[in-house]
């Protein structure tokens, strides 16, 4: 499923709570720890608390060309985009073309072994703007029956470039 179509996280839609727990439980599933600590929460607050991190998060479908079907706060200001521009677009795209084999093969990898850290790569805003990540973290992202529905990122550190 993509995002297009789908309102934004906000409070009247639970934050995008159904995808939101995906991406926090398949994190925790792969990596080993939280991707936040939500403790107790009800999965609204969890979602919300997600959509606000102060750190990247975005995610794509598993298409054979992925469309974004997520981004928080920090994601959506990053690419310089809102939220239905976000998930229409495929990820493809927030890579230059030059770039693209390198995500290629981070993408493979991922989905062999379900996740990796420590990635570091250039990446390009909807205005142009270059960026590099440093020390992502990609992992798979699982349904409830413990299929693959796609892939997700999350980073704290970048600069421009």
């Amino acid at each position: 499923m993509t995002g297009a179509g789908l309102a934004p996280p906000s409070l009247a839609n639970g934050w995008q709570t159904g995808h939101a727990t995906r991406l926090l439980a398949s994190f925790r599933h792969f990596v080993g720890r939280p991707l936040l600590q939500t403790g107790a929460l009800p999965a609204h607050e969890a979602a919300r608390l997600l959509y606000f991190a102060p750190f990247v998060v975005v995610s794509h479908d598993g298409a054979a060309d992925p469309v974004l079907t997520y981004g928080n706060r920090m994601a959506l200001s990053l690419w310089e985009t809102d939220w239905p521009s976000l998930t229409a677009m495929p990820s493809r795209l927030t890579a230059e073309p030059v770039h693209r084999d390198e995500r290629a093969r981070l993408l493979q990898a991922t989905e062999d072994k379900g996740y990796i850290d420590n990635y570091s790569g250039i990446r390009i805003s909807t205005s142009g703007r270059r960026f590099r990540i440093e020390r992502a973290i990609v992992w798979t992202l699982i349904d409830e029956d413990g299929h693959r529905i796609g892939q997700a990122a999350t980073f704290r550190d970048f600069d421009y470039v």
